[in-house]
């Protein structure tokens, strides 16, 4: 244990050190396509939280990113507002982790678990993602909001504009980071060893006095919050909001950055989504219908050949080094 967690803060000091000293060899515009990939990354690191952790698979967790970002919207665009910025995060992440809350208080105490809570779930984020389309006279409908003003306000004296791109990707890189290393802090003590267990056999840590619906319900609806963050972020990035940000395709494509990653080391889903990204990006430029057959290839390649994803890498070159020096 003291080993793999000296491992993966090597990796991370490794990914701090290359997201500080990245703005110094790319363009602006390099700059935005990493951190809308970070944006997503927060967003996979979020889902794999509750699924790395818990073993039950979300398949409706864009709805709570797509909640975050029409929250974000709705008063970022409504001048009356004082501290928009600022009361908008929060009014996202309150709004994903509040609907997550009334959700899995029900599918959680209502013993809910396997593939029914992702059935569940599916439907979730299909509902949300109808709502969004129907309820035109204040989401748009289907051509969402546009017009969202970047993130601004005041902090200790200082004026903080996210409208350039170098400053908005030193916030987001932050954001994430910090986010990331506080969810490994909880995976790694007394709560996650807990889940862990629940994971294994709910029934034997109930024996054992652990509230396993509650532990099952507090971890989905934090989860959510950080997603409903990410969405947040992403839609003042990007300046508009529209449906297909809580639908069934966002949602299938965090699983996809998640198990490229590596399922349960959060970092990895960080690292897949950046990868994808970046590399549907650079493939759509030369076809852009040549992109989701490689996307297929390149899964099916990585679930046969790196199972436990590509943070997988560095643990299998060690221990190939560290025999080879067993057999010299």
């Amino acid at each position: 244990m003291i080993a793999r967690d000296r491992n993966w803060l090597l990796i991370f000091a490794v990914c701090v050190v290359l997201a500080v000293l990245y703005p110094l060899f790319a363009d602006g515009y390099q700059l935005t396509v990493i951190r809308d990939a970070l944006i997503f990354g927060l967003f996979a690191a979020s889902l794999d939280f509750f699924w790395g952790r818990t073993g039950i698979l979300c398949f409706g967790h864009a709805a709570f990113f797509g909640i975050g970002g029409y929250i974000m919207a709705l008063i970022t665009l409504n001048d009356a507002i004082a501290f928009g910025s600022l009361l908008g995060i929060m009014g996202a992440v309150a709004g994903a982790a509040f609907v997550a809350a009334i959700i899995g208080y029900f599918l959680f105490f209502g013993g809910i678990r396997g593939s029914y809570f992702t059935i569940v779930t599916l439907a979730m984020g299909v509902i949300c993602q109808q709502a969004a389309v129907s309820w035109s006279s204040v989401t748009g409908g289907d051509s969402g909001l546009i017009g969202i003003p970047p993130i601004e306000f005041d902090v200790g004296g200082m004026h903080l504009d996210l409208s350039q791109d170098l400053p908005s990707y030193v916030f987001v890189s932050a954001i994430v980071a910090v986010v990331v290393l506080a969810l490994w802090s909880i995976s790694r003590g007394r709560w996650g060893t807990v889940l862990t267990a629940i994971q294994d056999n709910e029934v034997r840590a109930a024996a054992l006095g652990h509230n396993a619906p509650l532990r099952l319900l507090v971890t989905f609806v934090l989860s959510a919050a950080i997603a409903g963050l990410a969405g947040a972020l992403y839609v003042c990035m990007a300046g508009l909001v529209a449906p297909d940000l809580s639908g069934l395709l966002l949602s299938t494509e965090v699983i996809v950055w998640v198990a490229v990653g590596g399922r349960g080391t959060l970092l990895g889903p960080v690292l897949g989504a950046i990868f994808i990204q970046r590399a549907q990006q650079t493939i759509s430029s030369f076809n852009p219908s040549l992109w989701p057959l490689l996307l297929g290839c390149v899964f099916v390649i990585i679930v046969f050949v790196l199972p436990d994803g590509i943070l997988s890498v560095y643990a299998r070159l060690k221990s190939l080094f560290e025999g080879r020096r067993r057999v010299q």
